[in-house]
């Protein structure tokens, strides 16, 4: 059988060989190709989990100190426990759901946004083997994964029943959509430059100088559109503080908040992936081994973006639909223009 993840196919190959002498060769196979991959799985749970904790503990934290506060202090040692108290209170709530709601519908398109975002770190190569699923098409892949968010942010609004959820749903669905074509021709130039959509291609097309350098205004342009992806200040407008309510959040009760707040970091961890790998060298680097290199830029990323949700005020819609149209939109062609002519023979 042919893996093109190293990783999976590491484990694939030990365990069948091993299982092979208890079980016909079809089993053995199966029995292993599942094994490799539920590994992974608890790999990538493990991984997901901690930057979750982990950046849910530093964002409160590095908000506080900005702020003149001191954040979470009295569970374990600076706080580091107020998050596990704050999970553990969430979910011992009652689930509720409003009667009006769409029940079926409500229930479901939470996992499916949060599903969708995993899904997407099967294909994003943490390095060079590390891998779940390795595609020559990774890159389009997780764009069409990203594609399908707006949609479902918008039956998650719909569904509660609830007149203002769905308004405001309908106003993240407005500026992800209106963002969602300054991504695309960033991406195409990408895939120009490096000549693949492989994700694995593209890190390794910046062995010698990261695209950062040479499309800088692809990459300006990426990171303020993942920002707008993510629902990061300023484009936070899901939460209408004059209206008092949260998007298409209004209506969850305690138990899907907590999922919703764990997808938040979810996501941002996968934005941050996208933005190291595709203009910050992956896995490149000196001396320390490849994931760790990865690891830091996503943890400056991610710093990054908690001092911009600290300091930065959020914009109107107007505003950012006419940020996106007037000046994204014709910057990114722009810059797929100069991509092509500079660096595509």
């Amino acid at each position: 059988m042919n893996i093109d993840s190293a990783f999976i196919a590491h484990y694939y190959s030990t365990v069948q060989a091993w299982l092979s002498a208890y079980m016909p060769h079809f089993a053995s196979s199966a029995l292993a190709l599942l094994a490799s991959f539920i590994l992974f799985a608890i790999l990538l749970a493990v991984l997901v989990m901690g930057f979750a904790y982990m950046f849910g503990w530093i964002e409160r934290k590095t908000m506080a100190r900005m702020q003149s506060r001191h954040g979470p202090t009295y569970l374990g040692k600076f706080g580091i426990l107020q998050n596990m108290a704050d999970v553990i209170k969430l979910l011992s709530k009652e689930n509720i759901v409003p009667d009006d709601a769409d029940r079926p519908l409500f229930s479901l398109v939470l996992p499916v946004v949060y599903a969708s975002f995993i899904m997407m770190l099967a294909f994003i190569p943490f390095t060079s083997t590390f891998v779940g699923i390795s595609t020559s098409l990774g890159l389009i892949i997780v764009f069409l994964l990203l594609s399908f968010v707006p949609l479902l942010l918008f039956l998650a609004g719909w569904s509660s029943g609830n007149k203002y959820g769905s308004i405001s749903a309908q106003r993240s669905v407005v500026m992800l959509v209106s963002y969602e074509l300054p991504l695309l021709l960033v991406i195409a130039a990408i895939a120009l430059m490096a000549g693949s959509y492989s994700l694995t291609s593209i890190v390794g097309a910046q062995s010698g100088i990261w695209y950062a350098v040479l499309m800088p205004i692809g990459f300006v342009i990426f990171f303020i559109v993942m920002l707008a992806e993510l629902e990061r200040p300023p484009f936070d407008i899901r939460e209408a503080d004059n209206e008092l309510i949260s998007g298409w959040l209004t209506d969850v009760s305690a138990p899907y908040y907590g999922l919703a707040l764990f997808l938040d970091y979810t996501r941002m961890f996968v934005g941050t992936l996208l933005i190291s790998i595709l203009f910050l060298g992956g896995w490149n680097g000196p001396v320390l081994p490849p994931f760790v290199w990865l690891m830091i830029k996503v943890v400056i990323l991610t710093f990054f973006i908690i001092v911009i949700r600290a300091t930065a005020v959020r914009m109107r819609l107007d505003r950012l639909l006419r940020l996106g149209w007037i000046y994204l939109l014709p910057l990114s062609v722009i810059n797929l223009l100069i991509s092509f002519a500079l660096f595509v023979r």
